[in-house]
């Protein structure tokens, strides 16, 4: 997100130099060179190339798997950004429904990682609802350690396991 900025930021001065360059005390030779911006963002569109805005929004709604820290249900930013494009989609969209899966790694009891996945589930819950989700859009479940994403006893293989997977 914070790309996005510097890119309209650096649009906005590009704009900005344009019309000072362009600068006339002629109105009409004015107009043109004001209209000039909209037409070469027309010709992008014809040419079928993704603005940074809908490159951003692809790659956001791409994302379906959200990673927690050790024994955490702490969404971290990149995932709460992402969240709020699955979000728009699903508000747009108000007869689609998703299952949020949460996981957890092999350590602790059978028992507290089935609570820490759906602790973790329910934290992506509740951030859609803030996002303006229907409640009734979303349906959440733990499967704890019994369903890990890479088998062994690394770290990294921890990592993969602490989860929560969105099923469309």
């Amino acid at each position: 997100m914070q790309n996005f900025g510097l890119y309209k930021l650096g649009l906005a001065a590009m704009l900005s130099v344009s019309l000072v360059a362009c600068k006339s005390t002629d109105e009409e030779a004015a107009a043109p060179a004001a209209a000039a911006p909209s037409a070469s963002s027309n010709a992008a569109a014809a040419s079928n190339q993704p603005s940074a805005a809908e490159l951003a929004r692809q790659r956001a709604l791409a994302k379906t798997v959200f990673y927690f820290e050790f024994d955490k249900s702490d969404l971290s930013q990149e995932d709460r950004d992402a969240l709020v494009y699955h979000a728009e989609e699903l508000k747009k969209n108000p007869s689609s429904k998703i299952r949020l899966e949460g996981h957890a790694d092999e350590r602790g009891t059978r028992e507290y990682n089935l609570a820490l996945g759906e602790r973790r589930a329910q934290a992506v819950e509740r951030y859609l609802q803030v996002q303006g989700v229907a409640a009734g859009q979303m349906e959440t479940i733990s499967y704890g350690e019994e369903r890990p994403a890479q088998q062994g006893t690394t770290e990294a293989a921890y990592s993969a396991n602490r989860r929560v997977e969105m099923v469309k």
